[in-house]
Formats: structure tokens, sequence, C-alpha cells
């Protein structure tokens, strides 16, 4: 992938480094450069792209067994991922494919030598690789807090509560619950979180009612399009209220 991403973008990286004069809606002629902004991509093809494999993170130092950890681990940049690559490919070539797959495994890598992003000016996974909501919020929510919530309360309970909703005009109905529900869409995950709290208040302990609120309150408020230093503290203090919870789902078993 990295190999052809090399030569697609290499108009896109020659403007970084030199401009381009272009042309804006009026006709007026403008000298513009083409910075790497972002990436919107799902989770598998983020650490595709960074050069990471997939039990490390493609941002952070953290790796597969710190993912839990309410600590902020160092960021991951450009400039350290690049260190890791020379240091594997110091240790073995990239053509001697069994002794470089042991190496990288080793680093957290996932074999690519030369990402597209090298020598792409100020470009930097760190900054570029952004959060996308359908599959960091909304999925998330479906493969994880859904789940925990199912395990929990019991499915039939929690379909239950969830057909029994007298949903205002406008809201989306489950009548037959949720926890057959097929082919579900991020429209779906969107309906389902407007209920998840009301649906297991008294039928789970107030610590894991927390902690699924709290995720949940992360969530909608990482969607804001600005922030502000008060607005950054009030997505931290979500987040860090969800570890103060947690242990709670993990005390139901789930």
């Amino acid at each position: 992938m990295h190999q052809a991403l090399n030569i697609v973008l290499l108009p896109l990286k020659t403007a970084m480094s030199v401009g381009i004069m272009m042309s804006d809606t009026s006709g007026n002629l403008c000298y513009c450069f083409t910075p790497l902004a972002a990436w919107i991509t799902d989770m598998p093809e983020e650490s595709l792209l960074a050069g990471t494999n997939t039990k490390a993170s493609p941002i952070t130092t953290t790796t597969a067994q710190e993912f839990g950890n309410a600590c902020q681990h160092p960021p991951h940049t450009a400039a350290n991922m690049l260190t890791v690559i020379h240091i594997a490919c110091s240790q073995s070539s990239p053509t001697d494919y069994m002794n470089f797959l042991k190496a990288i495994k080793w680093l957290q890598l996932n074999g690519v030598v030369k990402p597209c992003w090298k020598l792409w000016l100020l470009s930097d996974p760190l900054d570029f690789i952004t959060p996308e909501v359908l599959h960091h919020f909304h999925r998330m929510f479906w493969d994880h807090d859904v789940k925990w919530c199912i395990a929990a309360t019991g499915a039939v309970e929690l379909d239950l509560q969830f057909s029994i909703i007298q949903t205002l005009i406008g809201y989306q109905a489950f009548n037959e619950g949720i926890s057959k529900l097929k082919q579900v869409t991020g429209h779906d995950h969107h309906a389902i979180q407007c209920y998840i709290i009301a649906t297991v208040a008294g039928s789970v302990p107030h610590k894991f009612l927390m902690a699924i609120h709290m995720l949940l309150d992360f969530h909608y408020l990482a969607q804001a399009p600005s922030f502000t230093m008060q607005s950054i503290n009030r997505v931290a203090s979500a987040l860090q209220e969800f570890h103060n919870h947690k242990e709670a789902i993990v005390n139901q078993g789930v």
C-alpha cells in the first residue's frame, strides 16, 4: 500500500516542498502548499498507515497490554517511528523475510520501511491521524458498551426494556429489542445510545452504570466541532471518571 501511495502522492509532497500555483473559485492564482492535514480512516488502516502492528497504538507508545491504563502515554511521533524502523532494518535486512519478521514483531512494527508520509514535510501520524466518529465512537459503543450491558442485564431483560420504551416522534423504536439485530448501521448505534442508560438503570450496580455513562459522555464531548481549555478538561474528566468506575464492569465478568 505504501509503495503505491508514495507514487500517487508524489505531486502533493512536491507541492508541499516548493509550492504550486493554483486558482481559487474567483480565478485568482495563489501560491499554495499542500500539507497532510488529516487522514480519516478506521483503526486497522490507521495502524497500517502509521507503520505499527495491531497490538500497538498508531499515535502513542502504548501497547496492547497497556490499552486499559488511565495514564497518558508519550506520543509516537514521526521521528520516533522512523528511528524504530531504522533499528529494525539495522538488525535484519527487509529482504531477509523471516529474520526481519522477528525484528519488527519485537518493535511492534508492521513491516513498512518507507512510509508514504516520510518525505512529506510537516507530516506526522500523531497530527494527521484523527478520530473517525463512525468506528471510534459509534461502532466502539456497539462492540463494547452494548455487549457489556447485555452480559450484565441479560439479553431477554434488555430487549424487554427497549421494547416498552415510549418513543417520541423522530426517535427510533426497537420493538424487538437489540440483542439480535443484524447489519446494524451507525444510525442504529446512535439511536441506541439515547436509550441505553435508561434501559439498564436498576438492573446493574451503580458503579457499572456510572462507567457506561461516563464513557458515553466522553464520546459525546469528543465530537465537539471546536475545543477550549474548559471543554478539553471536561473530556479528560469524563474519561478519568470512566477509569475510576471501570472495575465494576470487570467485576460483572464481562
